[in-house]
């Protein structure tokens, strides 16, 4: 297979990763809060986030440095998008979840 693609597709690859574990982490967070066993679901979202992410990481490197780099690449950039995307989801429901503490005059 062509280098650049096996780059492109390393760096592909932590994307998704980092898709998997940040949406993970806020779905965990928003299930986890609510729950009667909250420290069960941290922990166990823990480890299937880190396990799966590792895993990906391990496979995804073949033994190889530049592969690992452009996958925590990948990942890194995956973060920034994740954040913005539930910081724009919250703010929404934030807006229609509004509660009026006084009567208005």
């Amino acid at each position: 297979m062509n280098e650049a693609l096996t780059m492109a597709l390393a760096w592909a690859a932590g994307g998704l990763l980092g898709a998997f574990f940040f949406g993970g982490l806020w779905w965990t967070v928003r299930k986890g809060v609510s729950s009667r066993w909250a420290a069960l679901w941290f922990a166990g979202s823990l480890l299937v986030r880190m396990g799966a992410v590792l895993t990906g990481f391990y496979v995804v490197s073949s033994g190889r440095w530049e592969r690992l780099v452009l996958c925590l690449l990948g990942f890194m950039m995956a973060r920034l998008v994740v954040t913005g995307l539930t910081r724009t989801a919250e703010k929404a429901a934030c807006v229609t979840r509004e509660v009026r503490h006084a009567p208005e005059p």
